[in-house]
């Protein structure tokens, strides 16, 4: 399968999807042939491409989230891109709060509802989540915890919708040259690169995947460290 082919006729939803890596994320599955893709942003925008549909919703506003998705008969993929990072020093529970929601609740919320129209597609959900899931920052640790919590989310989900050939992969990328990287003091990846190798981890199979320099580190052994390796006989055990 070619790049070009890899979304051919498909139907995809993607969050924050107005700028930074979700507007490369769009820009890509538009490359790849998509058929139709819903934008999702908290404001309106207007894309060139005709395929697109910007569907307007603040993300945790959970009632308003399942009646966007509610509006979609058909949907292959989910692409839960949009998130939330504070630099601030963790001791303030409201912070963790406003992560946990936009980076968590907005995600589990959104993929339940779309989880029937994944199911009958048996298509695929894409989490978009972070290395500091893994080492976190000392200078993001709300955002490092709440892209954690997502990111066991994601494992438990894969485990759960296997049965209907649903797949579940988890990118976790380092930084990327955004607005919401600005303050990080580290080299950044273009987003254009790190859409383009989400997509390429999914076509070729990978649940984790690590889509730039700074993350590949961890790409190495992954899938034999004990971990994932714990994960699939966990998955066994709660399919049994």
């Amino acid at each position: 399968m070619t790049q070009q082919q890899q979304f051919a006729g498909q139907v995809v939803l993607i969050t924050g999807a107005n700028r930074g890596l979700g507007a490369a994320l769009v820009s890509e599955a538009l490359r790849r042939g998509a058929w139709e893709v819903y934008a999702v942003s908290r404001t309106p925008f207007v894309h060139a491409d005709p395929r697109v549909t910007n569907l307007v919703a603040d993300l945790t506003d959970s009632d308003a989230v399942r009646r966007i998705v509610g509006t979609i008969d058909v949907l292959d993929v989910v692409v839960n891109n949009a998130g939330l990072a504070i630099v601030e020093d963790g001791s303030d529970p409201d912070v963790l709060q406003q992560h946990l929601a936009v980076n968590l609740f907005a995600p589990f919320v959104l993929t339940r509802a779309a989880l029937p129209a994944l199911i009958a597609s048996r298509g695929t959900v894409i989490n978009v989540l972070s290395i500091a899931a893994l080492a976190p920052p000392s200078i993001i640790p709300s955002y490092s915890v709440s892209k954690a919590a997502a990111f066991s989310f994601t494992q438990a989900l894969r485990a759960e919708v296997a049965v209907h050939g649903v797949t579940v992969h988890a990118a976790l990328p380092g930084p990327i040259d955004t607005e919401m990287s600005r303050e990080l003091d580290a080299p950044k990846s273009p987003p254009e690169d790190v859409a383009s190798a989400i997509f390429d981890g999914v076509r070729d199979g990978d649940e984790e995947i690590f889509p730039d320099p700074m993350s590949a580190m961890f790409a190495a052994g992954w899938g034999a460290s004990p971990a994932k390796v714990l994960e699939r006989a966990n998955a066994e055990v709660s399919v049994a």
